[in-house]
């Protein structure tokens, strides 16, 4: 088997992720970009969780809704509860397909993403940036597109910092789906903490990780053509939250989150 080069030199969304849950999954240079991030957002851990929190929430509705296909692209490092774990909780049959380009998350992804359920789990080594050759992998072909798929973009569109692009983007991973089908984003934001915020976007930035914040109009422009599921665009503590959700400050998620149906 071919090497995997895993440029532990340079930072990683992934990884700076997973270190900020408490994953060991990543190298100083990610380490490095965390701990300049937490000057500037010291609970910016706080928010990550919640995001996470989101995800799980989002597999769990959109599975006792009814739907049972599931293409989570962005997935990032397996951490506990990954979306199949919540969605085949639901629903053993459902099938989840993972996609991500990043080297360090296909080699744990083939180890540790496996059912729960009696569904279909599989990893698709792909960039959201080519949204069809996601379409024409035989992952995603095995979808039956005539029954509806969830589409769930959780904390990645926030690198890819043109509108425009991200619009493509979506219009174009979701035009084959069925009508009933859903998307869940969720996406950086700095409206709640105009100070320190900005400070771990540049941070970002200047580690060579694009990023970019959205106010709510910005993320709520990203559902356009879509159905809104109350509560719509909100911090992602604020969607259908749980005791958890509820004990966390408003100031420390620096990200909105939401899901919308296809009409």
């Amino acid at each position: 088997m071919p090497s995997i080069d895993l440029q532990p030199d340079r930072p990683h969304s992934a990884r700076i992720y997973d270190y900020l849950l408490g994953g060991k999954d990543n190298f100083e240079a990610d380490r490095a970009a965390a701990r300049e991030m937490l000057k500037h957002t010291p609970n910016l851990a706080i928010s990550m969780r919640a995001n996470r929190r989101f995800m799980g929430k989002v597999g769990v509705y959109l599975a006792a809704n009814g739907i049972r296909q599931f293409l989570d692209v962005g997935t990032g490092l397996p951490t506990h509860p990954n979306l199949h774990e919540s969605v085949q909780g639901v629903a053993p049959d459902a099938s989840v397909v993972y996609v991500d380009n990043d080297p360090l998350v296909l080699t744990h992804a083939r180890a540790l993403l496996t059912p729960v359920g009696t569904g279909r789990v599989a990893y698709l080594d792909a960039d959201l940036r080519r949204p069809d050759d996601i379409l024409r992998s035989p992952d995603v072909t095995a979808f039956d597109l005539s029954q509806p798929v969830a589409l769930t973009l959780i904390a990645v569109l926030q690198h890819i910092t043109d509108d425009e692009q991200v619009l493509d983007i979506i219009a174009r991973l979701t035009r084959p789906l069925a009508s009933g089908s859903a998307i869940a984003i969720s996406s950086v934001t700095v409206e709640n903490d105009p100070d320190g915020g900005p400070g771990t976007v540049r941070t970002y930035n200047q580690n060579g990780v694009p990023v970019v914040a959205r106010n709510r109009a910005g993320v709520e422009a990203l559902f356009a053509g879509f159905e809104l599921v109350e509560p719509g665009v909100v911090p992602v503590h604020h969607w259908r939250p749980g005791e958890e959700d509820k004990q966390v400050s408003d100031r420390d998620v620096y990200m909105y989150g939401a899901v919308a149906i296809k009409p």
